[in-house]
């Protein structure tokens, strides 16, 4: 990918938040390039910071949150910069849509389908009257909502979770964004109507030529969906490299305790892998890296210096001091060495 292919760049950001007088830094030196008309993927624990982070994007951070240092490049113009609503009315919508995990927190009970949908399709592609109504009536019919125009003046709690879901992703699409962010967006889904959604996506992506974004805890659910991956831990990308790479070739220990932790990967008649203990607390300065105290292979120096990025490939990086040269050699788990065969045996055809 070259430098030209960037639509986003964002540059150590740092993010923090006031907490009943207390700093909390959610974010700690995130970076990321993001290139035109992938799809990526950001992965983490609940609490990891991922939403916090693409909300940066669009200025949708809390009152009690800001942006500290850092930048965020987009067009030519460092988002990070953004104080007030009039800076952020071009960008919301127009250049950023956001679909949210929950649909019925995001659509009005009150108002017809048709009507939230069209509200977009009026605001951000200028459209009026039936021209706007024909262009929402396409627009359903593009998510996958049978009989449009029936369904055009039908409100939200006539719809199913799957629908709603789908209407919300329609109202996104309806802003005609460059960069879609997809929240969890299929959390509150079953597991059939998961790959429904996902496939979807995908569908849209290529159609409308978007820029996707992905929000999970679960790297199962973006196998078939990511170019990359990028792995984020206690406010930070500390893996990011292709899909292949990250789930064949992982090198980061919390890259690998995630794998570990899919269901797929378990063994018949054992206890599934969790990892143990818990995140950093973010109140507290963290030393070194941040996964150290979780991690029974953690070197002496993961606890006093903070890693930064080794280059494992030209599409993949990875934080942590197992890269360096002088390191010890330290075997991953046994379910990431099947992983990694698995990739040889494709790679080799």
């Amino acid at each position: 990918m070259r430098n030209s292919d960037i639509i986003l760049s964002v540059k150590d950001l740092v993010v923090k938040f006031n907490l009943r007088g207390k700093i909390l830094t959610a974010i700690r030196e995130a970076s990321l390039d993001l290139y035109e008309g992938e799809s990526l993927a950001i992965v983490g624990e609940s609490g990891a910071g991922k939403s916090v982070f693409t909300k940066t994007f669009m200025g949708l951070l809390d009152a009690n949150g800001w942006v500290d240092s850092g930048s965020i490049l987009y067009k030519g113009e460092d988002l990070a910069k953004y104080k007030t609503e009039e800076d952020w009315i071009n960008i919301r919508g127009k250049e950023f849509a956001m679909v949210f995990q929950e649909p019925m927190t995001s659509l009005n009970p009150l108002k017809t389908i048709g009507s939230q949908v069209e509200e977009a399709v009026v605001l951000h592609q200028g459209l009026k009257n039936h021209k706007a109504r024909e262009k929402v009536i396409e627009i359903l019919e593009d998510v996958g909502i049978t009989e449009p125009e029936r369904r055009y003046y039908q409100y939200p709690h006539e719809f199913s979770g799957g629908m709603r879901q789908r209407v919300v992703i329609a109202i996104a699409v309806a802003c005609n964004p460059k960069i879609l962010i997809c929240d969890e967006p299929t959390t509150a889904l079953d597991v059939t109507i998961q790959a429904q959604i996902l496939g979807l996506l995908k569908n849209l992506q290529k159609k409308y030529k978007l820029t996707t974004i992905y929000i999970t805890h679960d790297l199962g659910v973006v196998a078939n969906i990511a170019d990359r991956i990028a792995v984020m831990y206690a406010g930070d990308i500390i893996e990011i490299g292709t899909c292949e790479e990250v789930f064949y070739n992982g090198q980061h220990p919390y890259t690998w305790a995630l794998l570990s932790s899919l269901p797929q990967l378990g063994v018949k008649g054992e206890p599934l892998y969790s990892i143990k203990g818990t995140p950093p607390n973010l109140f507290n300065e963290i030393k070194g890296d941040a996964f150290a105290p979780r991690n029974e292979k953690a070197l002496k120096i993961d606890f006093v210096e903070r890693p930064p990025y080794f280059q494992v490939s030209p599409t993949h990086k990875a934080k942590t001091w197992l890269l360096d040269p002088r390191a010890p050699k330290v075997e991953p788990p046994e379910s990431i060495k099947i992983l990694r065969k698995q990739w040889q045996v494709k790679a080799n055809g």
